[in-house]
């Protein structure tokens, strides 16, 4: 019996398109070798590689991404995938035609270089893999050769080309500067099994006192941060410049001072002070008595050499002997709270010779360059100006003790050996003589007493009426008779007014009632 079969549209398409088929497929297309459609489009050929791809999603994927073997050589770009795969030559048919011996290896994510150029295919492309499938990863193929451990390697483990290269496998090249550990100074030259000890990479430390703890010679007491002081260069040659990293420039003799001198525990923690008598106080020789400011007298290049400048400094300039006196002649007592007095008294009350009667102001005649040098006492503007001969005569002549006014300005307290007077003319030496000689004398009898000089009179030595004390003389009347009693003939009878009759050029000179 004659069965008739309908077949729909598709069905009888695909049928006739099958007797028309030039052969099989391979077998990885055996899927869809009925379904013409997925390689074929009837109305454009040109679009069939866009089919290709749309099954094979890895390879157009390559392509965008010019990345494989398809994305990075550009003809194959260019061109279609039937120019270099074919099919419909059976299952079997090899529609990949690699020609290994011609097939350039740079044209893939993977370029061979040094040792993979003579590495066989197989040995990294397995049988039932895809070429693509081939690992890229150095672990994946040298898992088995590999000395280190994934435990003691961290992420290091998977990434053998940070370290290897293809050329030989003990060629080291390790760029050391990428990771949080730059290699700097004497670090470059260490062997890397100093810090990473039995191959160990992870969690390796980086601090300084981690590897050189037993190298600290300052036993801690600078605390653990080695890199603020020191370098990977040379560990003698500190770099921390405690000039501009403190307070405290260094100068003087304090840049050979070792650092433990001062800092005695760990100095990012205990901060010492900066002012000198906190290290200084068992040295300060004062006591205490000088206050605290070393440096307003000491400097950092010499303790002895001194550099406060009293003349400028202060209101008492130091000149002279003042000059080599001790500080602490003077300064009994802390010098920022006593207040010392700056006149000459004040210190030198003890020496004071007059016993004060020179008053306080002992610098109207002396210099502080000698108490006995320069003395500069004007005696004029005194009761005694010293004129004459006076002016060249040794203070210690008239004043025989230091107590000046105590000598008396009378002519007789220093003249009276002199006097060949015997007192006679009496004590005002001065109506005579002067200070220029004292022969040199100028006393004027007719101007200077009541007594004139004339006729004989002129010629009579002064003894001859001056036979007493001078202040006798001036008590008793200026009568003739007082000197001329032994001459009077006659006997007093005419009284004592004899220059009624005579006068001083002749006694034998008579003039009755001259008066």
């Amino acid at each position: 019996m004659l069965t008739t079969v309908y077949l729909s549209a598709n069905s009888r398409a695909a049928s006739i398109e099958s007797l028309i088929s030039p052969g099989e497929v391979v077998k990885g297309h055996v899927k869809v070798e009925h379904e013409c459609s997925k390689c074929h489009d009837r109305f454009d050929r040109k679009r069939q590689s866009a089919l290709c791809l749309d099954c094979h999603k890895e390879i157009k994927k390559d392509i965008d991404n010019r990345s494989g073997y398809h994305g990075k050589k550009p003809q194959i770009r260019q061109q279609e995938c039937k120019s270099c795969h074919t099919e419909h030559k059976g299952r079997n048919a090899d529609i990949i035609k690699l020609d290994k011996l011609t097939f350039d290896h740079a044209f893939t994510d993977f370029p061979l270089h040094g040792q993979h150029t003579k590495t066989g295919c197989n040995d990294c492309h397995k049988p039932g893999k895809k070429y693509s499938e081939a690992p890229q990863a150095c672990y994946r193929c040298h898992a088995d050769a590999s000395p280190h451990k994934k435990e003691t390697m961290g992420k290091v483990y998977f990434k053998c080309e940070s370290c290897h290269n293809e050329n030989h496998w003990r060629e080291i090249r390790y760029d050391h500067d990428k990771t949080n550990f730059p290699l700097v100074g004497a670090h470059k030259k260490t062997d890397c099994t100093s810090c990473h000890v039995s191959e160990r990479y992870v969690k390796t430390p980086e601090t300084c006192f981690a590897c050189h703890q037993l190298d600290d010679v300052h036993q801690g007491s600078n605390g653990t941060n080695c890199k603020k002081c020191h370098n990977a260069y040379d560990w003698k040659k500190l770099k921390f410049d405690h000039d501009k990293d403190t307070d405290f420039p260094l100068r003087g003799r304090h840049i050979k001072v070792t650092c433990d001198a001062c800092h005695k525990e760990d100095p990012y923690k205990v901060k010492i002070k900066s002012d000198c008598y906190s290290c200084h106080q068992h040295e300060d020789k004062h006591a205490g008595r000088f206050g605290k400011k070393c440096q307003d007298c000491h400097s950092e290049q010499a303790w002895n050499r001194i550099r406060f400048d009293h003349d400028r400094e202060t209101k008492f300039k130091l000149q002279g002997k003042h000059t080599k006196v001790e500080c602490t002649s003077c300064h009994k007592q802390n010098i920022y709270t006593e207040k010392l007095k700056m006149d000459c008294v004040s210190c030198h009350k003890l020496d004071d010779v007059h016993k004060g009667q020179q008053g306080n102001k002992c610098d109207s005649c002396h210099s502080p360059f000698g108490w006995r040098q320069k003395v500069r006492f004007d005696h004029d503007i005194t009761k005694f100006p010293l004129i004459g001969l006076h002016a060249v005569v040794p203070c210690e002549e008239c004043h025989l003790s230091s107590s000046y006014k105590d000598a008396s300005i009378e002519c007789d307290s220093c003249h009276k050996p002199d006097d060949t007077h015997h007192g006679k003319l009496g004590l005002n030496c001065d109506r005579c003589h002067t200070p220029n000689g004292w022969k040199i004398w100028r006393f004027d009898h007719n101007t200077q007493s009541q007594f004139k000089l004339d006729g004989k009179h002129k010629g009579v030595h002064c003894y001859s009426c001056h036979s007493e004390a001078v202040k006798v003389i001036e008590s008793t009347p200026r009568t003739c008779i007082n000197c001329h009693r032994v001459d009077d003939v006659h006997n007093g009878q005419f009284g004592s007014r004899c220059d009624r009759c005579h006068d001083t050029t002749s006694f034998k000179d008579i003039q009755m009632n001259r008066f």
